[in-house]
């Protein structure tokens, strides 16, 4: 692929909740390097959160958390447009429209609306079923290309480039094809000992606002096994993860110390824990800063959204009316 800033990205993040570092090394760290190379729009898609069971009360509180875990995480505003998606209503407008070219058939054959479907069976509403359009919206408005998100949402961007054909086809040319950008994220096990970290699994995660005690508690209330008992004995699933940690977060010395005390069996996991914590809380220790500022600061991170909203609705604008045009309604 081109090194090119004629690229457009769209990365949008739930407000569901405090990030962990799975969230940070697992995709916004990627997503955010994409801001030196490319044209970025990062949103905080509120819509979408609201088609899940949700604290209506709370909903603001975490729409703040996750711009300011962006901000923290090194999201630059100079660099990219930043956005609560509801503060730019075309989203709206322009997901109606398309869903007059998409067919419900197609829609109830996604398997994220299957799997929610089967987790809050009464909860399935036409938010729900709707959610792939709002999504396609949310990437065309802005003619994006690049989308980096899991395999997982593969269907969903199937979905946008589909209704990207048709709108072509049928109105004249008008929206690329957006396609998945691969970001380069690391695997983040779970402090349980199986899986990945997960934010809705209790004891599984730490989160990227944990402060250095709470860090030091989860840690040394990793899984663990009883240590090796031979030389060169191979690890367990939840020593492993405790590796991965170890390899994601300390300096390669450290590592190797602790890869041959293994292989030797003189190995000490509560040193082995400590050592993790230390590094975690080293790592994490800019980010909390740089949040605890905008906790501070809140006034500019409302500047930093309400910016990113009026250009954003510069560049929505010109695509609605651009469509109503080719679809007759203007």
């Amino acid at each position: 692929m081109e090194e090119s800033m004629t690229h457009t990205v769209f990365s949008g993040i739930r407000p569901t909740g405090m990030l962990h570092i799975g969230n940070y090394l697992g995709a916004i760290k990627g997503m955010l390097e994409l801001q030196e190379k490319y044209h970025c729009i990062f949103a905080v898609v509120d819509y979408h959160a609201i088609t899940t069971p949700y604290d209506p009360k709370k909903m603001q509180e975490h729409i703040r958390n996750a711009a300011m875990d962006y901000l923290a995480a090194g999201l630059d505003p100079k660099k990219s447009l930043f956005i609560v998606q509801s503060h730019v209503p075309e989203h709206i407008e322009l997901s109606y429209l398309l869903s007059t070219l998409y067919p419900v058939s197609r829609l109830t054959q996604l398997p994220t609306y299957k799997e929610k479907k089967a987790q809050h069976p009464k909860y399935v509403h036409m938010g729900l079923l709707y959610y792939p359009i709002l999504m396609a919206a949310d990437i065309l408005l802005y003619k994006v290309d690049l989308v980096p998100v899991g395999i997982d949402q593969e269907p969903h961007l199937e979905v946008a480039r589909e209704i990207a054909r048709a709108f072509n086809k049928r109105f004249g040319d008008t929206f690329p094809e957006p396609i998945r950008y691969k970001t380069e994220g690391e695997y983040v096990p779970s402090l349980l000992g199986e899986g990945k970290m997960s934010k809705t699994v209790e004891g599984s995660y730490i989160a990227l606002t944990d402060s250095p005690s709470m860090i030091r508690q989860k840690v040394m209330a990793a899984v663990t096994d009883s240590g090796p008992v031979k030389k060169h004995q191979a690890m367990s699933q939840p020593i492993e993860n405790l590796f991965t940690f170890l390899r994601l977060f300390s300096s390669k010395e450290v590592v190797l110390r602790f890869e041959t005390q293994y292989d030797e069996a003189t190995i000490r996991y509560a040193d082995l824990k400590k050592q993790i914590a230390e590094d975690i809380i080293r790592v994490l220790t800019p980010f909390q800063e740089k949040r605890k500022y905008y906790t501070e600061h809140p006034d500019l991170v409302e500047e930093v959204l309400h910016e990113g909203a009026q250009k954003a609705r510069h560049i929505a604008q010109k695509t609605i009316q651009e469509v109503k045009q080719k679809m007759g309604l203007l």
